[in-house]
């Protein structure tokens, strides 16, 4: 079903099948097919099919990115200047999948609220501010 890089991924056929799209794209496939977790292990659930949706897409963006067309990093610079300034709320409308990004951001309490649980107060964007 899908340009799978590797075959030894059952539960992953997702990601690798995205690896393989992103490579075919950026060699000139004009289209590409979406792959569930579930693939080959049983019938994809609702989530399963959004997760393979969305991995297909960032292949098919990054193969934008990769092919130079005009406009493609366009969304990435916006994504890290967003970063950059840790504005969560235009890191959330820019994510390719705004509620998983709003809902990983909700689960944790970071210590400081323009950081996140990963840094702290670690945050290497957060701290070059204060140089």
């Amino acid at each position: 079903l899908g340009p799978l890089t590797t075959d030894i991924a059952p539960g992953y056929d997702h990601i690798t099948s995205a690896i393989g799209g992103a490579i075919a794209a950026a060699a000139g496939a004009d289209f590409l097919c979406y792959v569930t977790p579930a693939e080959h292990l049983r019938l994809p659930s609702l989530e399963d099919m959004a997760e393979g949706i969305i991995a297909a897409r960032i292949a098919a963006h990054a193969a934008d990115i990769a092919k130079g067309l005009p406009g493609a990093s366009e969304w990435d610079w916006q994504m890290s200047k967003a970063r950059a300034e840790l504005d969560w709320e235009s890191m959330f409308k820019l994510a390719i999948d705004p509620e998983k990004a709003r809902r990983y951001r909700a689960e944790s309490s970071p210590e400081l609220e323009d950081s996140c649980t990963m840094c702290g107060q670690s945050c290497a964007l957060r701290n070059m501010k204060n140089l």
